[in-house]
């Protein structure tokens, strides 16, 4: 079986989750499939599911980065998962230190 088949076994936000940690370095990350939500949109139909997700991600990478660069980062980190059939991300991307002031 060639990797691209294996990877295809895992479920998406167990890839997305990979991807996330190892090119973001994020400290904190919670992904929740939102799909269900979804059910019967255009994008959706025909689809196996796990289209739709909410992202909240911590990572040292973001300090710097405006909310438009930050958001990019998390895409551009599942530009393979955007290819192939995920639809929308509702993404939270803050930075260790933003985190500690809200506490």
């Amino acid at each position: 079986m060639t990797s691209r088949g294996a990877n295809a076994l895992l479920s998406r936000a167990i890839r997305m989750e990979t991807k996330l940690k190892s090119v973001l370095e994020a400290s904190v990350l919670e992904i929740e499939d939102v799909s269900h939500q979804h059910a019967g949109h255009a994008a959706v139909k025909g689809s196996e599911g796990e289209t739709h997700f909410n992202v909240r991600i911590v990572s040292p990478n973001f300090d710097g980065q405006n909310l438009v660069k930050r958001h990019r980062m998390v895409y551009d980190a599942l530009a393979d998962e955007l290819q192939s059939g995920l639809h929308a991300l509702s993404i939270v991307a803050k930075t260790p230190q933003e985190v500690a002031q809200n506490k």
